[in-house]
């Protein structure tokens, strides 16, 4: 394996609902869902039954062709999305490749005059790394090394004072992360994301939000900008949307989505119908089985369940629905982790002082008990060596 990554954590073999096990036969609850991909949880008779099905018709056309998998999801998109009749659904194979098509979608939006040259991102956040959409992420570490990234994004701070210095007529798009969950779920302050749609109404802006992590339920919405009551230009989507297959789609609305037009972007393996039988199914669950409510509830009860810990290394609780951030009083994230995987739980240190969860949409009572022993064992084992 290419250097890229970390030395494996585990050696995983199978897995079953919210619990996985490793090749020697440990089982471990899986609080990260392969960072918010696995909506279903592991081998959900729904999907598998779905995807064996359409793999045995159709796996891959090409996109000279259409499908009926492939048509169903758009339409199921852009009614999720809100983004209704007037909406245009684009498929690729990840979030980066969702948010490399939505920087070219800014880069159209030039204006009458050709002068909306600025793109605007967020300090801190996170959309990919591609090249474009490396550029568009607020995290200098990262980008540095791979300079010169393509030129034209500025980033701000998240603050409502700087999205009204920054937003001007020369402005083509903002992207915004509502959650940043890979800076350890770092909430936007309130009202942000309800300026940030007035000010890009006013000077027509697209206002393109970030839900590859954040949407499908995990926030016990639809959307995270549901929350805010807001409906963005455009709005990029991946890791939940087939529970584990791989998948993208930018959703455009209204006037944005007639700013591509035909020969402008593409993708040999997107909009396949393997995977669009995949997310139909997902989507389709969550749907009949009430996963975005159930998102909703479990996410305040795993909130209480950290809550009553009243353990010396917690701060501060974050994020909405199944998505929670745990902050730390000292950078013990990484030894609290190690911890938790010793006791058969699967979480995720982002950084030094952050812990993230991100269970399966359809956790339940067990899991969260669960959660409490082996979280709280791991706790007790750092807490003395601070």
């Amino acid at each position: 394996m290419m250097r890229t990554l970390a030395t494996p954590q585990l050696m995983l073999a199978r897995g079953e609902g919210c619990y996985v096990w490793d090749v020697d036969g440990k089982e471990y609850l899986d609080f990260l869902a392969g960072i918010a991909v696995n909506s279903l949880g592991h081998a959900h008779p729904v999907l598998v039954d779905a995807v064996s099905r359409q793999i045995a018709t159709l796996a891959h056309v090409s996109n000279y062709f259409a499908t009926p998998p492939q048509l169903e999801l758009a339409e199921r998109l852009t009614r999720l999305t809100g983004a209704g009749a007037a909406g245009r659904v684009y498929f690729c194979n990840s979030g980066a490749e969702a948010n490399e098509a939505a920087f070219k979608l800014a880069r159209l939006n030039r204006g009458a005059s050709g002068r909306r040259k600025r793109i605007l991102a967020l300090n801190n956040a996170f959309h990919g790394r591609t090249m474009g959409s490396l550029a568009l992420t607020g995290k200098p570490p990262m980008r540095e090394p791979f300079e010169p990234v393509p030129s034209g994004v500025e980033h701000i701070e998240s603050t409502i004072a700087a999205l009204e210095a920054a937003i001007d007529d020369r402005v083509a798009a903002l992207f915004i992360e509502p959650i940043k969950g890979e800076a350890g779920v770092i909430d936007l302050p309130e009202g942000f994301l309800r300026r940030a749609r007035e000010l890009t109404e006013q000077h027509g802006v697209l206002l393109i939000i970030d839900e590859i992590q954040t949407g499908i339920g995990r926030t016990g919405k639809w959307f995270a900008y549901e929350h805010a009551g807001i409906v963005p230009d455009a709005v990029t989507i991946a890791k939940g949307m087939a529970g584990g297959v791989p998948i993208g789609a930018l959703v455009t609305f209204g006037w944005a989505s007639e700013l591509f037009s035909r020969g402008q972007h593409g993708s040999t393996f997107g909009g396949n119908p393997l995977a669009t039988a995949a997310g139909n199914a997902v989507l389709g669950e969550i749907e009949n089985a009430g996963l975005v409510e159930n998102a909703a509830r479990r996410g305040e009860e795993l909130r209480a369940i950290i809550h009553g810990f009243d353990s010396p290394l917690i701060s501060v609780v974050r994020g909405s629905g199944l998505l929670v951030g745990i902050g730390l009083t000292e950078g013990d994230a990484h030894r609290l982790s190690d911890a938790a995987l010793h006791h058969g739980l699967i979480v995720n240190a982002p950084n030094e002082s952050s812990i993230r969860l991100a269970p399966p949409l359809i956790v339940g009572d067990a899991e969260l008990a669960g959660f409490r022993d082996r979280f709280g064992r791991a706790l007790a084992d750092v807490a003395p060596h601070r």
